[in-house]
């Protein structure tokens, strides 16, 4: 499986932005897909993830909920992020990565998943 983020830039604070993993070698229906991000000087931090479409959970870190919205297109084979309300703090490269572990936690996919290549996000305050 590879991945591969795009959709990132800068926008002032309170816009919106989406961004999206194109995802190859496996369908996403059938991978529990998630999002993280890494400010500078920072460590990675989880931000969503969902799960197996046959189980289809879905979990937002509390920095997120209420504004971002985790969703897997099949159609596209992407799992795609929308941002909403964006805050200066939520500056980070944002990664996408897969697991073919159904319902997998955020320790199972820093440990096993595939992580695609980042795109940066920059909220202008």
């Amino acid at each position: 499986v590879q991945l591969q983020a795009s959709g990132g830039g800068v926008v002032p604070a309170g816009d919106s932005l989406s961004l999206s993993c194109a995802v190859s070698g496996g369908a996403v229906n059938n991978l529990a897909l998630a999002w993280f991000r890494q400010a500078p000087g920072q460590e990675r931090q989880f931000v969503a993830r969902l799960g197996k479409s046959r189980t289809n959970t879905v979990y937002y870190a509390d920095s997120v909920k209420g504004r971002f919205t985790i969703y897997r297109d099949n159609d596209k084979n992407t799992v795609d992020l929308q941002m909403s309300s964006l805050k200066p703090e939520d500056t980070a490269v944002y990664y996408c990565v897969a697991t073919s572990l159904a319902d997998a936690t955020v320790s199972q996919f820093e440990r096993f998943g595939t992580w695609g290549r980042g795109t940066q996000v920059t909220v202008s305050s």
